[in-house]
């Protein structure tokens, strides 16, 4: 026994809006460009990896060396509009950017191995569900930052000019130009010279 036709045209109907809802983000162009980018060794590269990305709408600064290809997350259509790069710029490998917001890069700043960039959270919800309505917050490397290998840097954080963060911390406010911190969450523990 089969569903009448009306069943039939309303199942499909439903079917096609989940379809287009689940597939709207694909970018075939994005996928070539990214599958070319990652087929490059890691560590070698950099300038065609940089050209790569610059290819998928991200903008990256003259200079720029790209050691692995970046995850992207979050965002509409990934938000390669929301990532940028400043000139002469290192990007190591294993990095991941989540960008709900924008995250700017200043000139000359270094990235470490593994490091994670993060401008979406949640308000607090109810108990019966705590992650409430998201909430976005953009993120600003200034020029000559330096973050170490595998920190977390939280929304809404900016990174002053020549700040160092030490390896392995967790940024969740502020970072004074010119002053190194580490931890978790990351404290200054030396103001350096200008």
């Amino acid at each position: 026994m089969s569903a009448p036709p009306s069943t039939r045209s309303s199942l499909a109907k439903k079917l096609f809006v989940v379809l287009k809802s689940e597939l709207d983000q694909i970018r075939p162009r994005q996928h070539l460009f990214s599958l070319l980018s990652k087929a490059i060794p890691r560590d070698t590269g950099n300038e065609l990896r940089a050209s790569l990305l610059r290819a998928r709408g991200i903008h990256v600064g003259e200079g720029t060396e790209v050691r692995d290809t970046p995850r992207f997350t979050g965002g509409e259509a990934r938000g390669f509009d929301k990532f940028s790069t400043g000139k002469n710029c290192v990007i190591g490998l294993d990095c991941s950017f989540e960008v709900g917001a924008t995250i700017s890069l200043g000139d000359r700043v270094t990235i470490g191995h593994q490091v994670l960039i993060i401008t979406t959270t949640h308000e607090l919800g109810p108990r019966e569900h705590r992650a409430g309505t998201p909430v976005r917050n953009p993120v600003k490397v200034e020029d000559g930052a330096w973050i170490g290998s595998r920190c977390i840097i939280l929304p809404g954080v900016t990174i002053g000019a020549g700040a160092i963060v030490e390896p392995g911390s967790v940024v969740n406010k502020d970072v004074a130009a010119h002053t190194r911190v580490r931890g978790t969450p990351a404290k200054v523990v030396e103001e350096l010279g200008q």
